[in-house]
């Protein structure tokens, strides 16, 4: 193994819209229509702001690629704007609601396959020893470098598009046949504001990763050309679908039934199509929620090689195999999200999978907020980035002020490493 330079660029606009939207596109579609049946409208009304930030974050992300090009992804674009300490902040808080999400999405996961083996979910710790596999079986698959990651992301997204494409198809059917009367009715009340903001916040997760084309920058072949259309293009596309797709489902389920669903979307087809489909529809949520782990798992290992070439991180995680594969990165992050699964195995599925969407998505907003407040700082795209930062610290709050505290603990906890690792770096030999 060697000290990791840049080097191949395996990952063309494709890959890269496919990592964008592979990432979105995991399990925050096919569990939260569950989570969000009791805000009723007022999701809707999250979905469109939701959908609106995430554009203008993207945009700000895009528009940063463009204007610091030697900057090798979102936390680079910080560490430039305001220097070494609040870089590491982010970047290690960010790494953090990687691996969290990771813990998220293969829980989401097994959820799923519980359709096929009831006794995942009926059984005491079995989804969390489940998803402890699942986890270590995509590590193993970017173990053997970002190409074959790649090549699996590609795969897997043209797969979870196909329960989408289906419940998509049905709702237009049903809507057709039924019109408005197939939809919970309009509060007489109105919209409620905390409803919204709450709704927000659970929505975003759904959308995270729309910078993940950035965030892998070092292996995107045209970084300057790809990585803004990249991230436009698979935020965009992914925010339709969800709109219409999750929606439909919280608003044409019975609020009971959805409410308490362990797997909305099979449920959805279940009540409107046939049982045999549904069990189809929950196979390909299973997939869709593989994919996002596949991806996230990639990125895991790109932030601490990143941080680790800036100095940010000890040098030994800079280290590489000859395909430029940052393995101990990778191993030591599927590590950590394998200690808090194993923290939470006791819990139920629901439980697990709520109380780490929101400590992911509050961990991932600070990256958010620092890249908006970067723009302002450099003068690009002023008024997105102002958009942006308001929306960061809006979302923040929907969170929840216990659930952002932790985030924020969590970002703090990295800096006895940072001030070794600086230490180190001074330290003459």
């Amino acid at each position: 193994m060697t000290i990791s330079q840049p080097g191949r660029r395996p990952l063309g606009l494709v890959a890269a819209i496919a990592l964008v939207m592979g990432n979105m596109i995991g399990s925050g579609v096919f569990l939260l229509p569950a989570a969000l049946a009791p805000y009723g409208w007022n999701a809707v009304a999250g979905w469109i702001l939701t959908i609106a930030g995430a554009l203008a974050l993207a945009h700000v992300i895009a528009q940063l690629t463009r204007a610091l090009p030697n900057a090798s992804g979102p936390i680079a674009m910080v560490d430039t704007a305001f220097g070494p300490i609040v870089g590491f902040a982010i970047g290690w808080s960010y790494w953090v609601s990687i691996w969290t999400a990771n813990v998220t999405i293969a829980i989401a996961a097994v959820s799923y396959l519980s359709l096929f083996v009831p006794l995942i979910g009926k059984t005491q710790g079995l989804a969390a020893l489940s998803a402890f596999l699942l986890l270590w079986g995509l590590t193993l698959i970017n173990l053997r470098g970002a190409r074959a990651a790649g090549g699996f992301q590609v795969t897997t997204l043209l797969l979870k598009l196909v329960p989408l494409v289906v419940v998509l198809v049905l709702i237009l059917v049903v809507l057709g046949h039924h019109g408005t009367a197939a939809l919970a009715p309009f509060p007489s009340s109105g919209l409620s504001a905390t409803g919204i903001t709450a709704s927000a916040a659970l929505t975003l997760w759904a959308l995270l990763g729309f910078e993940s084309a950035s965030a892998a920058a070092d292996k995107v072949a045209e970084p300057a050309r790809d990585i803004p259309r990249a991230t436009m293009i698979g935020t965009l596309a992914t925010g339709l679908i969800y709109l219409l797709v999750c929606s439909g489902i919280a608003l044409m389920l019975p609020p009971e039934l959805a409410a308490h669903s362990d797997a909305p979307f099979a449920d959805f087809v279940a009540r409107y199509g046939t049982g045999g489909a549904a069990h189809l529809i929950g196979l390909f949520a299973a997939i869709s929620a593989i994919g996002a782990l596949n991806g996230w798992i990639l990125l895991q290992g790109e932030i601490p090689l990143a941080m680790a070439r800036a100095g940010r991180l000890p040098a030994w995680m800079g280290v590489t195999d000859e395909r430029g594969t940052p393995v101990r990165a990778i191993l030591l992050s599927s590590l950590m999200a394998s200690l808090l699964l194993a923290a939470n195995s006791l819990r139920a599925i629901a439980d697990i999978f709520t109380f780490m969407a929101l400590l992911s998505t509050a961990a991932t907003l600070w990256l958010y907020l620092a890249c908006a407040a970067a723009a302002l700082k450099l003068r690009v795209t002023i008024p997105f980035a102002s958009i942006g930062l308001l929306y960061a610290l809006w979302t923040l709050w929907g969170a929840g002020l216990d659930t952002s505290g932790l985030s924020l603990a969590l970002m703090l906890a990295g800096f006895p490493l940072y001030w070794w690792t600086r230490t180190a770096v001074r330290r003459p030999i």
